[in-house]
């Protein structure tokens, strides 16, 4: 395993920002053989760099790179060589610094979850014997059942029914709110629909939706999100342009209406601007809201959950579980069959 520093920061010459390789890989073009030189710088690559630049979704990676740079702080590893002397204990004794620290369970959990990941990748490369993460425990505080609330029938109906439906503006947000509040997508996911995207599928309209870990999913569209998306591009006029963005700006001064919108502007603009014009108390409006109202509706009405997890794009039914809100409902509390 070739020694690679880590932190505080990895060498500029061989990561990117972001925490992706970009030095050591061929440059872009047409298609061609690698050079000598490339072909042995290739062979060298350290695994931590490897590893990081496989993962695709640049704020994984980002965060990948972060919480492995956290550890070899903490345990005071000086390169990625390091890593073959880290046993469990190292690892219980950074969880229980993080408690100390009181970081939120689900930080804690999610940076096991990164040092394990590389742990296995290691373990696959023979340069470990074992992943010493495996067995120790992580926080069980929240994991079943996550801290983003879902809105109620009521909120979401309202939320729906905000935008005008009398302005270009206003029937992109109304198809923008459909979306993500009968399909439960990521907000990413959302912005990097095209208009190829939706398509017809055995008949049925669809949306191709390109998720984490470069997964394909294709999502039926809900009748009525569908009216209010044909509503959109009606108005918008770029149903033509396929390879477009679906849902784009309608205003711009100065620059191109042609391009994607940002999560964060989808959520601050969007979700939050019309779930505060809907009387939506501040508290509940979270960057997930929608996705996990949409998967406790679905559930309430008898989705399985096995097809819950692939309409979310999750790999594992316990990822699911944290946006299953049914045992949440203040409405069916014992609190209410008391009668004096």
């Amino acid at each position: 395993m070739s020694g690679i520093r880590f932190p505080p920061s990895l060498p500029t010459n061989e990561v990117a920002d972001d925490g992706g390789s970009t030095s050591w890989l061929p440059a872009t073009g047409s298609p061609r053989s690698l050079a000598p030189g490339e072909f042995e710088r290739l062979r060298h690559v350290p695994p931590l760099i490897e590893w990081l630049a496989n993962v695709e979704n640049p704020n994984t990676r980002r965060a990948y790179r972060s919480d492995l740079a956290e550890f070899m702080a903490f345990a005071g590893l000086p390169d990625s060589d390091a890593f073959r002397t880290v046993s469990r204990a190292h690892v219980i004794a950074w969880r229980r610094s993080m408690t100390q620290r009181a970081l939120k369970p689900a930080s804690v959990r999610r940076k096991l979850s990164a040092l394990s990941e590389f742990f296995d990748f290691l373990t696959d490369l023979n340069a470990v014997a074992a992943n010493p993460v495996d067995g120790v425990k992580r926080p069980g505080e929240g994991a079943n059942e996550g801290k983003t609330p879902a809105l109620s029938d009521a909120q979401a109906k309202r939320l729906l029914e905000a935008p005008s439906g009398t302005t270009l503006k206003g029937r992109r947000d109304r198809a923008i709110l459909a979306v993500l509040l009968y399909h439960a997508l990521r907000r990413a996911e959302l912005c990097s629909l095209r208009v190829c995207d939706y398509e017809l599928r055995r008949g049925i309209p669809t949306l191709a939706i390109h998720g984490k870990g470069s997964r394909i999913r294709y999502l039926p569209v809900h009748p009525s999100a569908a009216t209010l998306m044909e509503e959109y591009l009606e108005s918008a006029g770029h149903r033509a342009e396929s390879e477009g963005p679906l849902f784009r700006p309608v205003r711009n001064p100065g620059g191109t209406l042609v391009r994607p919108l940002t999560g964060s502007a989808v959520y601050a603009n969007i979700v939050k601007h019309y779930a505060l014009a809907a009387g939506i108390p501040p508290a509940t409006i979270r960057p997930h809201c929608l996705r996990a109202t949409a998967a406790t509706n679905a559930l309430e009405h008898g989705a399985d959950i096995a097809k819950v997890r692939d309409w979310l794009g999750h790999r594992t039914v316990s990822t699911t579980q944290l946006y299953d809100k049914r045992n949440a409902r203040p409405e069916d509390s014992p609190t209410f069959r008391i009668r004096f």
